[in-house]
Protein backbone atom coordinates (compact mmCIF):
# COMPACT_ATOMS: atom_id res chain seq x y z
CA UNK A 1 0.00 0.00 0.00
CA UNK A 2 1.39 3.42 -0.87
CA UNK A 3 1.49 6.32 1.62
CA UNK A 4 -1.50 8.18 0.11
CA UNK A 5 -3.67 5.10 0.23
CA UNK A 6 -2.41 4.32 3.75
CA UNK A 7 -3.41 7.80 4.91
CA UNK A 8 -6.90 7.38 3.46
CA UNK A 9 -7.17 3.90 4.98
CA UNK A 10 -6.05 5.27 8.36
CA UNK A 11 -8.66 8.03 8.27
CA UNK A 12 -11.36 5.37 7.81
CA UNK A 13 -10.25 3.38 10.87
CA UNK A 14 -12.47 3.82 13.91
CA UNK A 15 -10.62 1.62 16.38
CA UNK A 16 -7.12 1.60 17.81
CA UNK A 17 -4.40 1.45 15.16
CA UNK A 18 -1.29 -0.55 16.02
CA UNK A 19 1.98 -0.03 14.13
CA UNK A 20 5.17 -2.03 14.00
CA UNK A 21 7.98 -2.04 11.50
CA UNK A 22 11.04 -3.93 10.37
CA UNK A 23 12.88 -5.59 7.54
CA UNK A 24 11.10 -8.98 7.86
CA UNK A 25 13.62 -10.53 5.48
CA UNK A 26 13.31 -14.23 6.24
CA UNK A 27 10.15 -14.60 8.30
CA UNK A 28 10.75 -16.72 11.41
CA UNK A 29 8.90 -17.49 14.69
CA UNK A 30 10.31 -14.38 16.37
CA UNK A 31 8.73 -12.21 13.67
CA UNK A 32 5.41 -14.00 14.09
CA UNK A 33 5.47 -13.41 17.85
CA UNK A 34 6.13 -9.69 17.33
CA UNK A 35 3.20 -9.56 14.87
CA UNK A 36 0.76 -11.55 17.02
CA UNK A 37 1.23 -9.46 20.17
CA UNK A 38 0.31 -6.08 18.65
CA UNK A 39 -2.88 -7.45 17.14
CA UNK A 40 -4.17 -7.89 20.69
CA UNK A 41 -3.40 -4.21 21.40
CA UNK A 42 -5.87 -2.75 18.91
CA UNK A 43 -8.30 -3.18 16.05
CA UNK A 44 -5.94 -2.96 13.08
CA UNK A 45 -2.25 -3.72 12.57
CA UNK A 46 -0.13 -1.82 10.06
CA UNK A 47 3.35 -3.14 9.34
CA UNK A 48 5.95 -0.73 7.99
CA UNK A 49 8.59 -2.48 5.86
CA UNK A 50 12.00 -1.07 4.96
CA UNK A 51 12.61 -0.69 1.22
CA UNK A 52 15.41 -2.71 -0.37
CA UNK A 53 17.66 0.37 -0.54
CA UNK A 54 17.00 1.15 3.12
CA UNK A 55 17.88 -2.43 4.10
CA UNK A 56 21.15 -2.27 2.13
CA UNK A 57 22.11 0.94 3.94
CA UNK A 58 21.27 -0.56 7.35
CA UNK A 59 22.35 -4.20 6.95
CA UNK A 60 24.94 -4.18 4.17
CA UNK A 61 25.14 -5.00 0.45
CA UNK A 62 24.15 -8.67 0.79
CA UNK A 63 20.76 -7.82 2.28
CA UNK A 64 17.89 -8.09 1.90
CA UNK A 65 17.68 -11.73 0.89
CA UNK A 66 14.06 -11.24 -0.25
CA UNK A 67 12.86 -8.26 -2.26
CA UNK A 68 10.47 -5.68 -0.84
CA UNK A 69 7.70 -7.15 -3.00
CA UNK A 70 8.32 -10.66 -1.64
CA UNK A 71 8.55 -9.49 1.97
CA UNK A 72 5.40 -7.38 1.64
CA UNK A 73 3.49 -10.22 -0.04
CA UNK A 74 4.30 -12.67 2.76
CA UNK A 75 3.38 -10.15 5.48
CA UNK A 76 0.12 -9.15 3.77
CA UNK A 77 -0.91 -12.81 3.62
CA UNK A 78 -0.77 -13.17 7.41
CA UNK A 79 -4.18 -13.05 9.11
CA UNK A 80 -3.04 -10.68 11.86
CA UNK A 81 -1.76 -8.03 9.42
CA UNK A 82 -4.28 -5.51 8.08
CA UNK A 83 -1.96 -3.38 5.94
CA UNK A 84 1.67 -3.30 4.80
CA UNK A 85 3.32 0.01 3.92
CA UNK A 86 6.87 0.34 2.60
CA UNK A 87 9.15 3.20 3.57
CA UNK A 88 12.36 4.40 1.90
CA UNK A 89 13.86 6.14 4.91
CA UNK A 90 16.22 4.39 7.32
CA UNK A 91 13.71 4.87 10.15
CA UNK A 92 9.90 4.75 10.11
CA UNK A 93 9.48 8.14 11.80
CA UNK A 94 7.91 9.88 8.79
CA UNK A 95 5.48 6.99 8.30
CA UNK A 96 4.59 7.01 12.00
CA UNK A 97 3.90 10.76 11.81
CA UNK A 98 1.78 10.17 8.70
CA UNK A 99 -0.32 7.35 10.21
CA UNK A 100 -0.45 8.53 13.85
CA UNK A 101 -0.89 5.06 15.39
CA UNK A 102 -2.42 4.61 18.83
CA UNK A 103 0.06 1.88 19.75
CA UNK A 104 3.67 1.48 18.61
CA UNK A 105 5.12 -2.03 19.03
CA UNK A 106 8.71 -3.25 18.77
CA UNK A 107 10.62 -6.38 19.74
CA UNK A 108 12.53 -6.77 22.99
CA UNK A 109 15.84 -5.73 21.46
CA UNK A 110 14.59 -2.15 22.00
CA UNK A 111 13.87 -0.12 25.13
CA UNK A 112 10.59 1.79 24.98
CA UNK A 113 12.38 5.18 25.24
CA UNK A 114 14.66 4.42 22.28
CA UNK A 115 12.01 3.18 19.83
CA UNK A 116 11.85 5.56 16.87
CA UNK A 117 8.58 7.47 17.14
CA UNK A 118 7.99 6.65 20.80
CA UNK A 119 8.07 10.27 21.97
CA UNK A 120 5.71 11.35 19.20
CA UNK A 121 3.21 8.52 19.80
CA UNK A 122 3.18 9.21 23.52
CA UNK A 123 2.81 12.91 22.73
CA UNK A 124 -0.54 12.37 21.05
CA UNK A 125 -1.77 10.04 23.80
CA UNK A 126 -0.64 6.70 22.39
CA UNK A 127 1.53 4.08 24.01
CA UNK A 128 4.61 1.99 23.23
CA UNK A 129 4.66 -1.76 23.80
CA UNK A 130 7.80 -3.91 23.81
CA UNK A 131 7.35 -7.60 22.94
CA UNK A 132 9.93 -9.98 24.47
CA UNK A 133 12.26 -11.58 21.94
CA UNK A 134 11.73 -15.22 21.05
CA UNK A 135 14.93 -16.96 22.08
CA UNK A 136 16.98 -18.56 19.33
CA UNK A 137 15.42 -16.73 16.40
CA UNK A 138 16.97 -13.98 14.31
CA UNK A 139 17.32 -13.43 10.59
CA UNK A 140 21.08 -12.96 10.90
CA UNK A 141 21.52 -16.30 12.69
CA UNK A 142 19.22 -17.99 10.17
CA UNK A 143 21.33 -16.67 7.27
CA UNK A 144 24.51 -17.88 9.02
CA UNK A 145 22.98 -21.34 9.57
CA UNK A 146 22.03 -21.58 5.90
CA UNK A 147 25.54 -20.53 4.82
CA UNK A 148 27.12 -23.09 7.18
CA UNK A 149 24.97 -25.87 5.70
CA UNK A 150 26.16 -25.02 2.19
CA UNK A 151 29.83 -25.42 3.16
Amino acid sequence: MNWDRAGTWRAAQTGRLVFTNGVFDLLHPGHVDVLLAPRREGNALVVGVNSDDSVKRLKGPSRPVRTLEERSYVLAALAMVDAVVAFEQDTPLELILHLRPDVLVKGGDYASDTVVGSHEVRGWGGRVTIVPLTAGHSTTSLIEQLRDRRR
